[in-house]
């Protein structure tokens, strides 16, 4: 039998409870004191901190700056709760440019911790020390500038002490936290100090080059080679920065560093729009590398969400999803052979070779036994896909298309449309022998190894090429440009489909309407609790319109609906490439080979396959040298 509590009376709390509970949301661990300590430190204009840590940072953290420094008289309010100099209006907070604001962090750090405060202003005569416990200030000896020394963390609170790992995890945690500050602010130098051992240091750079020097200081200058610049503008928004190739990306994502107005941030909006941005680039679930720089006004973006302050909320997180996504996708879509030589400003060879679109027909084809083959006149992968994305919802052509799992000796119509290429005619009009070897980034071909790879000579040594996996690409890429030339027709269906909607999603097709109609999508209510499907892109007009408008509306309600829309077509179109690409087996002329090389040097993100695999590998005169032991 249960019985009723009695009722306790409503009643203020001590300020000393008051302050744990204000700790327990700010300080969760050494690493938190250290990301606080260092903000205010490069909020005060410091250009070198040093952090000296003991077991981890339980026993001492103390942050050393030379910054502006804190005058006398303002020393007790620096440990006062809600005391800042960072604002003083609501104008200012909407509009925050600072690190810290809240005026919450050293009040936290000082109910769970012994702190001293020790600063001098530059025009003052020597520094103040003032004890956080006691409240006495004395005269010290310092240069100008802060330190703030945190002793015994958790001191007071022993069941929160507990929680705490070995010293060796708390002090990756703190390197961790010193490590983001230092990628957003490479002008000013850090320095880690672990039980009187210099841990890890990095000195201040300068120059316009100075976020890389940071980067290539911190991981290496493997991550500079395996990475390509990011700059784009958008509106409002400034996107800098440098994102890993895909042969960069780890199993787990652990580098991946976003900043908006030099503050570092956790955001599912730019988190989002990086993934989506590596999305046909990327093999399996591997996680990509990215170092990202966001300028933007600072009243379009609230960083008080959260007492840490790493969690932010854009007034618009459509723009600021597609300002990234669309950095981020144009850094990736150069090839990286035009790193390895500049090709001819000349027309694509495989434009005037027939390659992909020729009419001609081929003379020089084989089979994978040796004897000729029939030849097979070449169909334009353009025209292709210009036929097949007007199919009707009743055409027989739309479901009768390529198989998903064809079988080792079969082709379809289409699928041998695409798969035989053409005679190659080369641009300059003379034969490959007489090319030099460093003409073109990629090479001349030399050789097909196995009816699978090509071997090419380029300036650097030897390129092999999957020529099925580079085919590929290039066949996707083109239909995606015959399509994005064009406006997203919608299919209107002769029966609508219905489906259970929740509240949410009758919400966002209402508030959303117009975005819909953008991307080819009619979604009204049908019933209270119902929605209906009345047209879906033409592309798409045989998939689940139900599933479909689910994922539009259930990525509209958090970023940009319109990613769902774009890898469903996508979809669609790597299967088309998939089965139009040239074959294993597939005995090649070198002309023809060639010609696959010239059209991967003028195709975007041609380095990957249109599942993530890479379609070429450098092989350097120096590793082959290596591998024969010459020069020993």
């Amino acid at each position: 039998m249960s019985t009723t509590a009695p009722r306790r009376p409503i009643r203020d709390l001590p300020d000393e409870l008051i302050s744990q509970i204000a700790a327990g949301e700010v300080v969760e661990r050494p690493a938190s004191v250290v990301r606080e300590l260092v903000d205010n430190a490069l909020d005060a204009g410091a250009r070198q901190i040093t952090v000296r840590l003991v077991a981890g940072g339980v026993r001492l953290i103390s942050v050393e700056d030379d910054g502006g420094g804190i005058p006398r008289d303002e020393l007790p309010l620096a440990l006062r709760r809600h005391a800042t100099s960072k604002i003083g209006s609501l104008n200012d907070l909407e509009s925050v440019a600072t690190m810290g604001f809240r005026g919450e962090a050293l009040a936290a750090i000082g109910a769970v911790s012994e702190l001293a405060l020790m600063s001098r202003p530059a025009g003052q005569d020597h520094a103040f020390l003032l004890d956080g416990r006691s409240g006495e200030i004395r005269p010290v000896a310092r240069a100008a500038g802060t330190t703030v020394e945190v002793k015994e963390l958790f001191f007071s609170t022993p069941a929160r002490r507990k929680f705490l790992k070995s010293d060796a995890t708390e002090l990756a945690h703190c390197i961790e936290a010193v490590r983001r500050h230092a990628l957003g602010r490479p002008d000013v130098g850090f320095a880690i100090w672990h039980e009187g051992k210099l841990t890890e240091q990095w000195r201040a750079c300068t120059g316009s080059d100075a976020h890389d020097q940071r980067l290539a200081d911190m991981f290496g200058t493997d991550w500079l080679t395996d990475s390509v610049a990011v700059t784009h503008r958008q509106g409002g928004i400034t996107v800098t920065g440098r994102a890993g190739t895909p042969n960069a990306a780890r199993s787990r994502g652990d580098q991946q560093f976003a900043y908006v107005n030099g503050r570092f941030v956790r955001d599912k909006v730019l988190a989002h729009a990086a993934r989506s941005a590596f999305e046909d680039v990327l093999h399996g679930q591997r996680q990509p590398v990215y170092a990202l720089h966001l300028q933007m006004d600072p009243t379009r973006v609230d960083v008080n969400v959260h007492p840490t302050k790493i969690e932010v909320r854009f007034r618009d997180g459509r723009e600021v999803h597609q300002a990234v996504r669309h950095a981020v996708e144009n850094a990736l879509a150069q090839p990286r052979a035009a790193a390895l030589g500049a090709a001819p400003q000349a027309e694509p060879l495989a434009q005037k070779s027939g390659f992909l679109g020729s009419d001609a027909r081929a003379d020089h084809s084989w089979h994978s036994n040796g004897t000729p083959a029939p030849a097979l006149r070449s169909q334009s992968a353009l025209d292709f896909v210009a036929k097949q994305s007007t199919w009707p919802a009743t055409s027989p052509s739309a479901s009768d298309g390529f198989d998903a799992h064809p079988g080792p000796h079969r082709a379809t119509e289409r699928e041998a449309a695409f798969a035989h290429p053409g005679p190659a005619a080369f641009a300059s009009g003379q034969p490959v022998a007489s090319a030099p070897p460093d003409a073109w980034p990629l090479g001349r071909a030399i050789a097909q190894l196995q009816g699978v790879y090509i071997l090419a000579e380029n300036a650097h040594g030897l390129v092999v090429v999957d020529m099925h996996a580079a085919h590929e690409r290039i066949v996707y890429e083109r239909l995606k440009a015959q399509l994005d030339d064009s406006a997203m027709a919608s299919q209107p269906l002769l029966i609508p489909v219905t489906f259970a909607a929740t509240p949410q999603e009758i919400a966002t097709a209402e508030a959303q309407t117009e975005v819909l109609h953008t991307l080819g999508l009619d979604v009204t209510q049908f019933s209270p609790k119902t929605l209906a499907v009345r047209a879906v892109p033409g592309p798409l007009v045989l998939g689940d319109a139900a599933a479909l408008a689910r994922s539009v509306l259930a990525e509209l309600a958090s970023v940009d609906g319109s990613g769902v829309v774009r890898r469903a077509r996508d979809e669609l179109l790597a299967t088309m490439a998939c089965h139009g690409a040239v074959r294993a087996n597939r005995r090649l002329t070198l002309e023809e080979m060639n010609a696959l090389l010239r059209d991967m040097e003028h195709t975007e993100r041609a380095d990957q396959c249109n599942h993530g695999r890479p379609t070429w590998r450098q092989i350097t005169l120096r590793e082959l040298d290596q591998l024969f032991l010459r020069g020993r």
